[in-house]
């Protein structure tokens, strides 16, 4: 059974008209599903782990059995959470601006715009590594046909990483690997350069300046303006305490991961969802260090998909989010 056919008793429960607070403070649970699963990815990545801990807090919060789900990721979350198949997922910017434009590899063609916004949860730094020895010390400096290591097949390194090179100018030859082992390649000579998408310090890297003189190489602004034009990521800064080789933050750019839930989930019940993640930060962090960026100013880094109107009227409410009607989901 596919994808796009398998339903669930998550979706049977979740397609209700969406109700609101009462006057009186207490909670309006009409329509509320009696459980729900977070699509994440694979078991040991950060994605299952942060899921697995967001979950059970807004289980704890609400009352509401719920749980994490392995999945292929990004990419299929948005699907299984457009058909409805899984209540709640986790994606990335661009795998969601790709499903929304029909682009997804799962079902070419089919615009996947019932995946809405639910919160901010953290960073995914794009970074590029060289050995010292080479001379590379910008990305003006990569050579023409110069070997660039993207990660893993299909990894978000790898299908946009090679996009921002061609964007900059860059001309390459394109490799693909995990990160050890492409770590141990640029050691040996055998690639010139290695872009990474990944959550730093990437452990790749970290051995890689214990063996050796490396550059963490930084955009200019002017690459970075125009990097951030064209793909949907923002600014980030890669802190000097990341790697010894560092003295001074590196300008980068970076691909924000956001929550998101079937969009016919009733609005009361993802209000209730998004505070008991984004009021308690220190219990996030607890569940997973990687939450440390899963705060409400944060909100505005979602440029590519609708909000799910429980979540913009919380935003709204709490964290001061000027959302556009044209962005929350019914009132486009």
């Amino acid at each position: 059974m596919t994808v796009l056919t398998r339903m669930t008793a998550v979706a049977a429960t979740t397609v209700m008209t969406a109700t609101v607070a009462f006057a009186d403070g207490h909670v309006d649970k009409t329509g509320w599903p009696d459980s729900f699963t977070v699509g994440t990815g694979s078991q040991g990545g950060t994605y299952f782990g942060y899921g697995s801990g967001w979950a059970g807090i807004v289980s704890d919060v609400l009352g509401v059995n719920g749980g994490a789900e392995v999945t292929g990721g990004p990419m299929q979350n948005m699907a299984l959470v457009h058909t409805g198949d899984l209540a709640f997922g986790m994606t990335t910017m661009g795998p969601a601006a790709e499903s929304i434009g029909g682009g997804n590899p799962i079902a070419p063609g089919l615009q996947m715009d019932n995946a809405c916004a639910m919160f901010p949860m953290y960073q995914t730094p794009f970074s590029v590594t060289a050995l010292a020895s080479s001379g590379i010390k910008s990305i003006a400096d990569i050579p023409a046909g110069a070997a660039i290591g993207f990660g893993p097949a299909g990894s978000t390194s790898d299908t946009y990483f090679p996009r921002m090179m061609e964007e900059l100018g860059v001309d390459f030859d394109r490799r693909n690997g995990g990160w050890s082992d492409l770590g141990g390649q640029l050691q040996d000579g055998l690639l010139d350069v290695i872009a990474f998408a990944a959550g730093v310090p990437v452990p790749a890297v970290s051995q890689l300046e214990v063996q050796t003189d490396i550059n963490i190489i930084e955009f200019t602004e002017e690459e970075q303006a125009k990097i951030i034009e064209a793909f949907p990521v923002a600014a980030f800064e890669i802190a000097e305490s990341a790697y010894t080789t560092l003295e001074a933050p590196a300008r980068s750019v970076s691909m924000w991961n956001f929550a998101i839930a079937n969009c016919d989930l009733p609005e009361s019940f993802i209000y209730e969802v998004v505070d008991a993640v984004m009021s308690d930060n220190e219990r996030m962090v607890t569940a997973h260090r990687a939450a440390q960026s899963s705060l409400p100013e944060f909100w505005d880094r979602n440029t590519v998909m609708a909000w799910h109107p429980g979540a913009a009227r919380w935003f709204t409410e709490n964290a001061g989010a000027q959302i556009s009607a044209d962005m929350i989901h019914g009132d486009m």
